[in-house]
C-alpha cells in the first residue's frame, strides 16, 4: 500500500481504534452530504421540487440509501481492519480513501447530470487508487465505488433527470469493468503521456456495453459511444490533474513523484552536486546497484533508486568531513576520534531531518536513518584504542540506528557498504569483489543488523550475487592504451613542404 507513511508506522492500539473509527463515521457524513447535495440540485430541475416535498414523499428510499452507503464506509473500514490496521493509525491515509471516492463521485455525479450519464469518467477512482495506495486496495475500492455510484443512481433522484434507464441499470458492470481496464493496463504505464493513452483503453468496455445496451437508439448510437470515448479519456485527463494535488496533500509516493526526485535538477540533488560531487557520484552508483537488486527481488525499482539518491544527503552539513568530498586535506586528523565519530554518524540523523523539511516523502528520510543501522564506526574505534590504554565500549563508536526495517532500506545498507569498500580495493577482480561483498554482509548478519526486516537468506545471496555483478562492470579493466602523440594533418603537411 503506496501511503505517505513508512511501512513501519504507528501501531494499531485502542486509541488509534477509536480515532479511526470516528474518522470513518465523519467521512460517512461528507459523503451523505455530497449525496443530499445532489438530491437538491436534481430536485431543484425536476418542474421546480424543493428538497423538502422530496424527501417527505421518499423519506423510506432516502433511508436506504443513507443505510447502503454506512455499510459500504463499513465495509472498507473492516477491509483495512483486517488487512493493514497500520494504515488506519495514520489519520491521513483514511483522509486519502475518503477524498478519492468524495472527488471520484462528484465528478461523475457532475458529467452524468448536466452531460450524458455514459460520459462519466467511472475510472478515476480506480486510477487514482493504484497511483496512490497500491494494485490490490485499487481493486478493492474500485468494486465499493461500482456499489456507491449504483446506490446513488436508483436511490436518489438522479435517475427522475436521466432518460437512460437502461445505462442505470448496468453503472455496476460497467464502473467495474471499466475500473479493472484502467488498473491492469495503468499498472504497466510509467510516463504521462502513456497515462493518457490509457482512456484509450478504459473506454472500450464503456463503448461495447454501450453499444449492447442501446443498440436500439439508431443514429442516435453513434453520439453514445463518443460519450463512452469521452468517459475513458476524461479519466485519465482527470487522474493526471488530480494525482499532483494528492501527492502534495498527503505527500504521497508515486512512481512519476520518484522520477522527479531523482532528475539531477531535483534541489537537493542540485546542491549535493554543487558541494559534495564525491557523494553525488557515490549515490549514483549506489543507486544502480539499489535499483538492480531491487528488480532481482521484485521490489519497487523507483523507490529503491529514489532512497538510494537520498541516504547520503544528511553529508551536506559538513561534506568536507567526508573521503570521498576531500582532496588531499582530512580535517579528521586534528580531530580527536571521539569528535570525528560524533560528525560522521550525524550524517544519517542529520539525512532524515533535511528531508523532513523539504516535505519530501516520509520513506526517504527513514532509509537515510536506517541505512547504516547499529553498525560501528570501526575506523575511528581502532584509532581510539591506539590512543588509550583501558577498554571503549563500542557502543560509543556506532550509529544510532535503528536498523533498517525493510528489504529496500537493508538493499541500501549492503549496496553504500559494497560500493564504498570496492573502492578501496586494489584489485577488482570478480573474486575479490565477491569476497568484499561477502564480508560485509556477513559482518552485517553477525551485528543482527537484519533482524527487523523481512530479508531471506536466499535474498541476501541473491544480493550478493546483483551487487557482484553490477560492481564488475562498473569497474571492470580496460586495455592499456599505447602512448602515441598524433599530430594534425595540417602541421605535417607544413612539415613536409617546409
Amino acid at each position: 500500500m503506496r501511503y505517505s507513511e513508512s511501512p513501519e508506522g504507528k501501531k494499531f492500539g485502542r486509541n488509534e481504534c477509536v480515532l479511526s473509527v470516528f474518522l470513518f463515521l465523519a467521512n460517512f457524513l461528507i459523503l451523505m452530504a455530497w449525496v443530499f447535495a445532489f438530491i437538491w440540485i436534481n430536485s431543484m430541475r425536476i418542474d421546480g421540487a424543493s428538497f423538502n416535498e422530496y424527501v417527505a414523499q421518499n423519506f423510506n428510499t432516502l433511508v436506504y440509501l443513507a443505510a447502503s452507503v454506512f455499510v459500504l464506509c463499513m465495509i472498507v473500514y473492516f477491509y483495512y481492519f483486517f488487512e493493514d490496521r497500520r494504515a488506519l493509525a495514520q489519520p491521513k491515509n483514511i483522509w486519502l480513501v475518503f477524498l478519492i471516492l468524495d472527488c471520484s463521485l462528484v465528478i461523475c455525479y457532475f458529467f452524468g447530470t448536466f452531460f450524458n450519464v455514459y460520459s462519466r469518467p467511472v475510472a478515476i477512482l480506480a486510477l487514482l487508487s493504484l497511483m496512490l495506495l497500491g494494485r490490490r486496495d485499487a481493486i478493492f475500492l474500485n468494486v465499493i465505488f461500482a456499489l456507491l455510484l449504483f446506490s446513488v443512481d436508483h436511490f436518489s433522484n438522479f435517475s427522475s433527470v436521466n432518460a437512460f434507464e437502461k445505462a442505470l441499470d448496468s453503472t455496476p458492470l460497467i464502473t467495474f469493468s471499466a475500473g479493472m481496464i484502467a488498473i491492469f493496463v495503468g499498472s504497466k504505464v510509467k510516463t504521462r503521456l502513456r497515462s493518457f493513452l490509457t482512456g484509450f483503453a478504459i473506454s472500450i468496455p464503456i463503448i461495447v456495453m454501450t453499444c449492447c445496451i442501446e443498440y436500439d437508439r439508431g443514429v442516435q448510437l453513434f453520439y453514445l459511444m463518443l460519450y463512452g470515448l469521452e468517459a475513458g479519456i476524461l479519466s485519465a485527463v482527470f487522474f493526471m490533474a488530480l494525482l499532483p494535488v494528492f501527492e502534495v496533500l498527503f505527500n504521497s509516493i508515486t512512481d512519476y513523484r520518484l522520477r522527479e526526485l531523482t532528475d539531477h535538477d531535483a534541489p537537493l540533488m542540485r546542491e549535493m552536486k554543487e558541494r559534495a560531487m564525491g557523494t553525488f557520484n557515490h549515490s549514483i552508483v549506489v543507486a544502480h546497484l539499489a535499483e538492480a537488486c531491487a528488480i532481482a527481488l521484485n521490489e519497487d525499482t523507483a523507490l529503491a533508486r529514489a532512497v538510494a539518491y537520498y541516504h547520503d544527503v544528511g553529508k551536506l552539513r559538513q561534506p568536507e568531513y567526508f573521503t570521498e568530498n576531500q582532496s588531499g586535506y582530512n580535517p579528521h586528523n586534528e580531530l580527536s576520534p571521539e569528535l570525528s565519530v560524533d560528525i560522521i554518524r550525524a550524517h544519517a540523523k542529520d539525512g532524515y531531518e533535511l528531508i523532513r523539511s523539504k516535505r519530501l516523502p516520509k520513506i526517504l528520510a527513514d532509509v537515510a536513518l536506517q541505512h547504516h543501522g547499529t553498525m560501528p564506526i570501526k575506523y575511528f574505534y581502532a584509532k581510539a584504542l591506539k590512543m588509550t590504554d583501558g577498554e571503549l565500549n563500542i557502543e560509543d563508536f556506532s550509529y544510532s540506528g535503528p536498523k533498517p526495517q525493510t528489504k529496500i532500506a537493508a538493499i541500501v545498507m549492503i549496496a553504500d557498504a559494497s560500493e564504498a569498500i570496492s573502492r578501496t580495493l586494489p584489485n577488482r577482480s570478480p573474486e575479490k569483489v565477491e569476497n568484499a561483498v561477502r564480508e560485509i554482509i556477513e559482518e552485517r548478519m553477525d551485528l543482527d543488523q537484519f533482524d527487523e526486516c523481512d530479508l531471506t537468506m536466499k535474498d541476501l545471496t541473491v544480493i550478493k550475487e546483483t551487487i557482484v555483478s553490477c560492481l564488475t562492470g562498473v569497474y571492470h579493466s580496460r586495455v592499456q592504451y599505447p602512448k602515441l602523440k598524433l599530430k594534425r594533418k595540417e602541421e605535417e603537411e607544413t612539415k613536409d613542404n617546409g
